[in-house]
């Protein structure tokens, strides 16, 4: 029997499980109800003074944003074909799709600080407005998060090149960083129009 064959036939109830341990979407669930608080107290404020945060996202690129929002969702794409991957037992080819998942991590980074460093040149910062206030503070945040999550894919990275067979216990290590890093890709998805595109 191949590593294959031995994948495929894991237990109908493994198979049927949630993915991942319970305690990461707890996790989940409180976090994203702390940005879902953010992102209310952001439209509150913004429908206090419409004017100020359009004329202020005037000078946020949109460009740079979207380029980070397809970087993202290339990530979790290449992280949710390395989980595949080793689902069926292809382990050799796994870790290069996590590789591949942490260079577009790092260039998400590489990105946002273009981002702010133009705006700080410009003598945008913390303190310029509100709306900028709360620039820094979502997309800081979410950078902290995303900065998390290349630890963890490491951490993924090394155990996929120790990894010799797919059972209960590595799906659910893999899974569940796979779903803190899917968060971080779903929040931006949220901060992104919020910021960058709301009229």
């Amino acid at each position: 029997m191949t590593m294959r064959d031995a994948a495929l036939e894991a237990p109908s109830s493994d198979r049927n499980r949630n993915p991942g341990e319970d305690g990461i979407w707890i996790f989940v669930g409180g976090d994203l109800s702390i940005f879902a608080l953010f992102f209310v107290v952001f439209l509150y404020y913004r429908g206090l003074d419409l004017e100020l945060f359009n004329q202020s996202r005037e000078a946020l690129s949109i460009p740079l944003g979207l380029l980070n929002t397809l970087i993202l969702l290339t990530s979790s794409w290449f992280l949710a074909s390395a989980i595949e991957d080793m689902r069926e037992g292809h382990f050799e080819r796994a870790p290069k799709l996590l590789v591949g998942s942490i260079v577009l991590g790092l260039g998400f980074v590489l990105v946002k600080y273009f981002e702010y460093s133009e705006k700080i040149s410009n003598g945008i910062t913390l303190v310029t407005n509100d709306f900028y206030m709360y620039y820094y503070i979502l997309t800081g945040i979410h950078l902290f998060h995303l900065i998390i999550g290349l630890g963890v894919l490491l951490f993924l990275l090394k155990k996929s090149r120790d990894l010799s067979a797919w059972g209960r216990n590595s799906a659910t290590l893999f899974e569940s960083g796979a779903i803190y890093w899917h968060m971080v890709d779903l929040l931006w998805i949220f901060i992104f129009p919020l910021l960058y595109l709301l009229r």
